[in-house]
Formats: C-alpha cells, sequence, structure tokens
C-alpha cells in the first residue's frame, strides 16, 4: 500500500471518529428533549423560588446553606421540589415573576411567594404574617405575563415564545397557609367551614388558566401538618392525639380530608375541561412515609427541625424562627442550623429539606404519585436530579 493511500486511509478514520461523535451528540441532544417547554407554578413557601424575598428582601443565612451555599430566596437548605422537577425535565431552575434583576422567562415563570393563601387574605379569616400575593393575584401576574408575551416582537430577550402556554406543565403547591393560619384562633371545626372555598378556587383558577391556553396540570395535595415541628409546638393537643410516629392524629385527619376534598373536585374539574389534563399529586403519602420512618430512606430525624432554638424534642421555639436571634430570659437566643440537614425532614420546623425534596420530586418525576395515571416519561426523557 502506497503513502497517498495510507494518508487517506488515515485522514477516512479520523472522518469516521469525528462523525461518531457528532451522531452520539445528536442523540445525546434528542434525548434530553421534552415536550413540555417550560412550567408555570404558583404556590407559597414550599415552591417559592425567591419570589417574597425580592418583594420584601431580607433573605435570611443558612438558607440555601447545602446547595447554593448561600440564600437563594428559599425557605430550606438547598433545592425545592420544583427545582428538582424542574431539573429533571431539562428545564433551568424557574425564576420568581417578582424579581426584576437577573430573571429569565423562557421556560415558564414562578409566581409561588412565601406565605400566600389560596384565599384572598384580607378578610377577618386570616391573621397577620400572611403574603399579600394570594392564588388570585397570581393568576392575574399570569395573565399580564401572557399579555406582554403576546404582544412582545419576534426575539425579545428572556421572554418565551407565544406558543409556550399550551407546552407548560401548570403546578400547583399552595393551601398549606388557609389550613394552619387559624388553626390556633378557630380550632379544626372553624377551618374546616372555609376549606371547600379553598378547594373551589383551585378549580377555578385551573379553568382560567385552561382558557390561557393551559392543558396539563400537576395540583401537590397538602402536607401532614400533625408531624411539622412547628404545629407540635403550637397546636395545643393532649398525649393520647400522638401516634406511634409522635405526629397530631386529629389534625392529619383534617388533612386527610382537605385532600379527599381537592381530589373530587380536581376530578371534577377534569370532567369539565375535556382537552385538559389534570393530574392530583399525592405528595401528602410521601412526606407521611418520611416522617414516621426517615431511617427507611436515608434519614435520621422526623419531627425534629434542624434550624431552631431550644433543642430537645422538636428543636423549634416560635418566638425565634430558624437564623433569627431575640432576646429571651434577658440573653440573645439565636435559631442555628444543625451541621448535617441531610438527615432531617424538617428544615425549620415548618418546611421539608432539600434531602425530603427530593424523595418526593423522585417519586413525581417515576410517576407514583398521580391520580389518574399519568407518566412523564412519555412526554420527557427525565434526566437525573444530582
Amino acid at each position: 500500500m502506497g503513502v497517498l493511500q495510507l494518508k487517506f486511509f488515515a485522514i477516512l478514520r479520523q472522518f469516521m471518529v469525528i462523525y461518531a461523535i457528532l451522531v452520539s451528540l445528536s442523540a445525546s441532544a434528542s434525548y434530553a428533549k421534552c415536550t413540555f417547554e417550560g412550567i408555570f407554578n404558583f404556590g407559597d413557601s414550599n415552591s417559592d423560588t425567591g419570589g417574597f424575598w425580592a418583594a420584601f428582601p431580607a433573605c435570611p443565612l443558612p438558607n440555601g446553606m447545602t446547595y447554593f451555599k448561600k440564600p437563594a430566596g428559599r425557605a430550606t437548605d438547598g433545592r425545592l421540589i420544583i427545582d428538582f422537577l424542574a431539573q429533571g425535565l431539562g428545564l433551568p431552575f424557574l425564576s420568581p415573576y417578582l424579581q426584576s434583576i437577573g430573571s429569565d422567562f423562557r421556560h415558564g415563570v414562578n409566581f409561588a411567594t412565601l406565605a400566600s393563601t389560596v384565599l384572598l387574605p384580607n378578610t377577618s379569616l386570616f391573621v397577620t404574617g400572611i403574603s399579600p400575593f394570594s392564588l388570585a393575584i397570581q393568576l392575574q401576574q399570569m395573565k399580564q405575563f401572557k399579555h406582554i408575551v403576546d404582544q412582545q416582537p419576534q426575539g425579545a430577550k428572556n421572554l418565551p415564545s407565544a406558543d409556550i402556554f399550551e407546552r407548560s406543565l401548570y403546578t400547583f403547591y399552595i393551601g398549606q397557609n388557609d389550613f394552619t393560619s387559624n388553626l390556633a384562633s378557630l380550632g379544626i371545626s372553624g377551618v374546616k367551614k372555609y376549606l371547600p372555598q379553598v378547594v373551589s378556587q383551585i378549580s377555578s383558577t385551573i379553568k382560567e388558566l385552561y382558557g390561557l391556553g393551559g392543558r396539563t396540570f400537576l395540583i401537590l395535595n397538602l402536607a401532614p401538618i400533625g408531624c411539622y415541628p412547628s404545629m407540635l409546638v403550637e397546636l395545643s393537643h393532649k398525649k393520647s392525639d400522638l401516634d406511634a410516629f409522635g405526629c397530631m392524629k386529629t389534625y392529619n385527619n383534617a388533612v386527610v380530608d382537605y385532600n379527599s376534598m381537592l381530589k373530587e373536585a380536581l376530578r371534577q374539574t377534569s370532567q369539565d375541561l375535556p382537552k385538559a389534563t389534570v393530574i392530583y399529586v399525592d405528595t401528602h403519602a410521601v412526606l407521611l412515609e418520611l416522617f414516621q420512618h426517615p431511617q427507611c430512606h436515608g434519614l435520621r430525624y422526623g419531627t425534629k427541625a434542624c434550624c431552631g432554638y431550644g433543642g430537645g424534642e422538636y428543636n423549634f421555639d416560635q418566638r425565634v424562627f430558624c437564623a433569627a436571634t431575640k432576646v429571651i430570659n434577658g440573653k440573645n437566643a439565636t435559631a442555628r442550623a444543625c451541621p448535617d440537614p441531610q438527615n432531617y425532614v424538617s428544615w425549620d420546623g415548618v418546611h421539608a429539606t432539600e434531602a425530603a425534596n427530593k424523595v418526593i420530586a423522585n417519586t413525581i418525576l417515576n410517576g407514583s404519585l398521580f391520580e389518574p395515571r399519568f407518566s412523564l416519561q412519555q412526554f420527557c426523557d427525565i434526566q437525573p436530579i444530582g
């Protein structure tokens, strides 16, 4: 074989190697594709990625310590369920609607804010400490956002194309503050009287979003608040009301009743919207399992807060929340974070840790929490959430 022929075959081999690499990269790119181009999220602190602190700047350390290594507008040590969901679908973290600097809305918007409620907060039902950004306000923000997108010139920076609204997931993680904000004053029986209004408002919001183009809705149900360290400290109860895992049976039973009401309302909403997919997401089941059997999921502490004050069984004192300092009995008291939040279900007595959020997110991404049955994997190549 001549020198020219050897050179030719050497070049040919190099070409084949390059071609194989390009094919591999092309396959990887197609693998990462997802039918859903964005997420529009409505919620409270359980899914707020910075909206509340954009409106009322004061994001405290040590929030964000695990993943972001700094405060990142989230009421946890790291990522939220909505962060993991976005990662699993191959999308970036959602920018808060209220954050004016550095936001990128090309793949959706997060309207959630800490302390938000489903019902309007300007009624006698609600105590102080509730966000003004109720679900109704978040819906109005969504309508304004869609109007801006529809009117935008082609190629506008940091905004999506107008067809994103039919190609996105609409997620709801809201209702906890409607349930908990008046338990101390009204009791369970008093709170139950307006819970049908909460469910009705969620259903009507879904219908309005359907009118804006939304077609796929995931609604996360209410967590077992009877296991939260904050509730165990703040709400009066008898020892006989505690189950074998240290959770309050009466309050958890009330949550189950609410979740059943929500599931039935969503079933009816789905029938009313024949072109929509309305999915009830049973995150309650996973959180209850984590509180009851944390060791089975690589954790250690269920009903004890990582970031708190007072130590003891719950490490929670309502006088001084996570990262705050107050004078108690003439001395400065600071609620500090534990060094190992990965071992806890509860971050600050009210919210879950990144470790717990990751367990819940994985069950959402594999479709095991959905009613009716629904598979995200039919629409997206689910990416690992590290």
